[in-house]
Parts: C-alpha cells; structure tokens; sequence
C-alpha cells in the first residue's frame, strides 16, 4: 500500500500500453475526475491513462490546476470517485489544514513558501497527518506507520540558516526586495561545489552523492514554480526562466534553502525504503551543513530593491 509514482513515472510504456487485458475491471476509467491524495490532502485530478500492472491497476492523474510536471503514476488507493460525499470530506481535510479557501486546487496554499516559523508548525501538521493518505481505511497500524514516517522524514535546519529563511521571507514579502537574476554561484554551481568538497574529504568521488545532488536538482526545478516562489517572484519568475532553461542554473542558495523545508513534505510520499531514506535524510544533514558553513559566501546579504514598483503587488500571473 502507498506505492508512488518515483519508479512507475519513468516507465511509461513498460507493461501494456491502452489495450489493457480485461481479467480485472478498473474502478477508474480514462478521463474520469477523481478525487486524489498527495500528501495529507485531497486533489481533483483526472485520469489520463489506466494500465494494469503486476495484477494491480495503476492510474497516471493529473493535478487539476497544477503544472503537469507533477503527473504521477498513483495505486487505487490514492483515488477516490469523485463523489458529493467525498468533496464533503475533501473540504474537511483541507479545513483541517488550514487551507479551506483553496479547496478548488490547493494551489495557494503550497505556492509560498514558509517562514521558519510558519516551516515548523507546517511539519507539525504533516506529523499529525502523514499516514493519512496511505492508511485512511484501517485506524489501526495508522500509528505505527506515522511514528516511523515521522521519524524518517524529519529534517532538521540548523538555527544560523532558519534565520536566513525568515530574513529572506521578511526581504520578499515585507519589504518588495527581489534576490537579482541571474545568481552567483547557481544551484548548480553549488551542488558542484558540495560534490568537490565530499570528494576531497572522502579521498574518493561516491555515486550515491552524485545521484542525490541530481536528486536535489530535479526536485528543485520542478518544485520551484510551484512552491518555492512567493507571488510577488512570480513576475520575475517567467522573465528570468525562458526557452526551457533550467531554474538551477539562474537561481542561487536563497531559493535553494526553500526547498529543504518542503523536502519532508515531498520525500514522505516517495517509494523508497526506510533504510534508505534514514540515509538520504543523513546526507541532506550533511549537505545544510555544507550550505551553512558557506553561508557568508552563498547567500546575498540584502536583496535588490530595484525592481520593487514592477514586482509590487503583482499577484495575477500566480
């Protein structure tokens, strides 16, 4: 139960492609709009492809108002029919949250990122509701499965870069300063570093470094639109990011630590095992405080106050 989408998304046409064998009839049908879970929250979604996969039927959705670099390969057991009864408990979820304005599409609600503060009772919240999604038939076992997720997904900012996020939370949106595009050193320019620096503590360059700081990359490109700009970048955003450039390579430490606090979020949901996860969670550690011991050189000390008229308020293009 809780299989996601990290090894199907890439398969695509692995197994049976439309012609799917009639052995088992599927709960969804193609085109049909489902309630899905991602997270602790429910999303309208639509069925765009239903493929029968080691006796199991699997569903390829997309997120309703979502970009659709966030299509996924989901099990039955992240759907639900699209009911009266289970908007009723869509809403209720989504109360639950906090988030009852943006019951629709969910999106405002993950588009900003958090403060420091705000990070901290967001990952409370997801404590509380982690297993929601993968165990809301059976109550019990729901508490031995969040008891290990909580522990597994936990990453702990240290203090010196918390108060980073919530300078730079203050310098965006309290005071309509942007961090200038293009930055030096990129995302990119980073995770090189990072790579040169374990490479020479380690006496050797290790592969599962490489793929986590791909890892880090991918995540950061496509997560970035969607939840790490406040709305006030989001004009920015599309003047800087043209021609399929990849947002790591214009992007910088800022924007980069953002995504640490929705790292738990993101990784909770993934089908990876436990152990590896504890080990993944170990190199991200090791990675802040990479980031940390850089901070001076890494992260702007103030932000441009330049473009404050033209990105001022500017919330239409969200």
């Amino acid at each position: 139960m809780g299989n996601s989408s990290k090894d199907d998304s890439a398969s695509d046409g692995d197994t049976s492609s439309g012609d799917t064998p009639p052995s088992k009839s599927s709960l969804y049908s193609e085109g049909e709009k489902v309630l899905a879970y991602h997270g602790p929250r429910l999303y309208e979604a639509k069925v765009q492809k239903a493929e029968l996969r080691k006796k199991e039927w699997r569903y390829f959705v997309h997120y309703l108002g979502w970009n659709k670099n966030w299509d996924e390969w989901v099990g039955v057991d992240r759907l639900m029919k699209h009911t009266e009864e289970n908007v009723v408990k869509q809403q209720a979820l989504d109360k639950k949250q906090g988030v009852d304005k943006n019951v629709k599409s969910g999106r405002s609600a993950q588009t900003k990122p958090k403060s420091s503060t705000d990070a901290k009772v967001e990952k409370e919240d997801l404590k509380n509701n982690v297993s929601k999604g993968k165990k809301r038939k059976s109550e019990s076992g729901v508490e031995k499965d969040n008891v290990s997720l909580e522990k597994l997904v936990k990453i702990q900012i240290p203090s010196t870069l918390r108060k980073q996020l919530v300078d730079d939370w203050e310098f965006v949106t309290q005071q309509d300063k942007l961090v200038k595009l293009p930055r030096s050193p990129t995302v990119d320019d980073i995770l090189t570093k990072y790579l040169e620096y374990r490479a020479k503590k380690d006496g050797m360059m290790t592969d599962s470094i490489g793929e986590i700081l791909k890892g880090i990359r991918c995540y950061f490109d496509k997560a970035l639109p969607v939840m790490l700009l406040y709305k006030k970048e989001r004009k920015q955003y599309h003047e800087a990011v043209v021609d399929n450039v990849s947002p790591s390579t214009i992007y910088g430490a800022e924007h980069l630590l953002r995504l640490f606090v929705k790292l738990p979020e993101l990784l909770a949901f993934v089908n990876i095992e436990e152990e590896t996860l504890t080990r993944l969670q170990q190199k991200v550690l090791d990675f802040l405080k990479f980031l940390q011991k850089n901070q001076s050189t890494f992260f702007l000390s103030a932000y441009d106050g330049s473009k404050v008229s033209e990105g001022k308020g500017k919330g239409k293009d969200d």
